[in-house]
């Protein structure tokens, strides 16, 4: 086959595996207009008149202004580290539900090197990566290696840790050196540990193309690379890869080690850009889990991590202008519950083709 061949298979490859995921966006935005016009007393006759308005709320709410495009920046920049986070583990038949504790460790590492005093701004901004990095990397790490060497389930272990990591990151606000007194927040990190802005009216700032370096980076580590190729080839068929001589234990728990770090870069670039301290944790912030949906939508591609990312940021960030418009905000979990039904439909459809095909080489 010549190289021109090759790359035009390639190029219909990734459109056809865009129809699908593209398809679930178009349904669950039909689907989710009936409930506007449920919210807004539309008649069934009107129901292209509330497309329109469901379409143009949620622009007016992400991408209208230049505030509002900002603001949806700062919603899509931690979704592309926890997407990309879960798409590694995907990648190696992994299910890494624990990306939301490894993201909120990342924001204990981000929140507790931003507070060293004296650094250049490079220096600074550099460590808190490297710390998101390393801590996100053990936290990851550990149900990596309970499963590769023990053969523990990793979600159940991963659930386990997001609470481990979640009440630990507490005991640190309220009860270690780094709390402050009367308040349950860590002190503000130093102006040299801070992502510089992309604009004054807004706390969008250079996380994104942190976000986007490190997606470019991933994707050619998977696909570039015989790193990448051990761990696709371990989460396609285990016991083949094992047979070609490659090392299964080992590429579990660097999977699992790579996808921490990513989840972890994520929160602690979120507090040196957006929130510049780490408050106590009453719930979730739910980027890790997002990023579930993210990685889904994007078929665990890196690259396309980033556009799955923005289309969940921006459903995140219209929830205010729909319930301006008396549409209920709950609209914008519909749509991404209705995307992730159609996307794991699609892997439930490959799976009994694929084992359908098995099943006639053998017969055959």
């Amino acid at each position: 086959m010549s190289k021109d061949n090759s790359v035009l298979n390639n190029i219909k490859d990734g459109i056809k595996s865009l129809i699908f995921p593209l398809f679930a966006i178009i349904v669950s935005i039909f689907v989710a207009v009936f409930f506007v016009m449920w919210s807004k007393g539309y008649p069934i006759t009107q129901y292209f008149s509330a497309l329109s308005d469901l379409f143009s709320t949620i622009w007016q709410g992400s991408f209208a202004t230049k505030r509002n495009t900002l603001t949806t920046i700062t919603y899509v920049t931690p979704l592309i580290f926890t997407g990309i986070a879960h798409s590694i583990a995907f990648r190696c038949g992994l299910f890494n539900i624990g990306a939301e504790g490894q993201f909120i460790m990342g924001m204990i590492a981000g929140g507790i090197i931003g507070l060293i005093p004296g650094l250049n701004p490079v220096i600074h901004v550099i460590l808190i990566i490297l710390g998101g990095i390393v801590i996100g990397a053990i936290w990851g790490g550990i149900p990596g290696i309970l499963k590769a060497k023990f053969g523990t389930n990793e979600v159940i272990n991963t659930i386990m840790m997001n609470y481990i990591g979640m009440f630990f990151a507490n005991w640190i606000i309220k009860k270690s050196v780094f709390a402050v007194p009367g308040k349950s927040s860590t002190p503000l990190i130093q102006e040299s540990a801070r992502l510089m802005p992309l604009s004054n009216i807004s706390k969008g700032n250079i996380s994104i193309f942190i976000a986007i370096i490190f997606a470019i980076f991933i994707y050619w580590l998977l696909w570039k690379t015989t790193i990448g190729y051990e761990i696709r080839g371990v989460g396609i068929n285990p016991s083949a890869s094992e047979y070609g001589g490659i090392n299964v234990t080992k590429n579990i728990v660097l999977a699992m080690v790579l996808s921490g770090a990513l989840a972890g870069i994520g929160g602690a670039t979120h507090v040196a850009g957006i929130t510049y301290q780490v408050q106590d944790f009453m719930a979730f912030p739910n980027f890790g889990f997002d990023g579930i949906a993210v990685a889904l939508l994007a078929k665990s591609n890196p690259i396309g991590c980033i556009a799955s990312a923005v289309l969940f940021g921006a459903l995140k960030s219209s929830a205010t202008m729909l319930q301006f418009n008396d549409i209920p905000k709950e609209i914008v979990f519909l749509i991404q519950s209705i995307i992730i039904i159609f996307v794991a439909t699609d892997y439930i459809v490959k799976y009994f083709a694929d084992k359908k095909k098995k099943g006639e080489v053998i017969n055959g």
